[in-house]
């Protein structure tokens, strides 16, 4: 029998759930949303950094990832982060929809699967 853990764990929901060798992240979101998306994903992409390493593996063991723009007219924007915190050699399946977010401020929601 395969163990689930679940870390940072809320009500509603955990921000990582670690099933067998493989890693889930909640959609992660700017602490501070500022109204710009480069600096938005910068931040996404340091929380996402800091889970991963939490729950054991790191950005280069990303399997999919998964991210909303609220205005995909700032597609390019958020690629210029993406492209350069990417563990080269080791780009994930990826897809970008654009799509309102919960809260208005914020501007991109990015959700990863990696293996541990």
């Amino acid at each position: 029998m395969t163990t689930i853990q679940r870390l940072r764990q809320g009500e509603r929901m955990s921000q990582i759930v670690i099933h067998g060798d493989t890693v889930y992240l909640a959609g992660q979101t700017a602490t501070d949303p500022v109204s710009s998306v480069a600096e938005q994903t910068r931040q996404i992409l340091d929380k996402i950094d800091l889970h991963l390493s939490e729950a054991g593996t790191d950005k280069s063991k990303i399997l999919s990832a998964s991210i909303w723009l609220t205005d995909v007219s700032t597609f390019e924007e958020m690629n210029a982060v993406w492209d350069a915190w990417v563990a080269k050699g080791n780009s994930p399946a990826r897809a970008t929809v654009g799509s309102p977010l919960a809260r208005p401020k914020n501007l991109v929601e990015i959700a990863v699967i990696a293996a541990r």
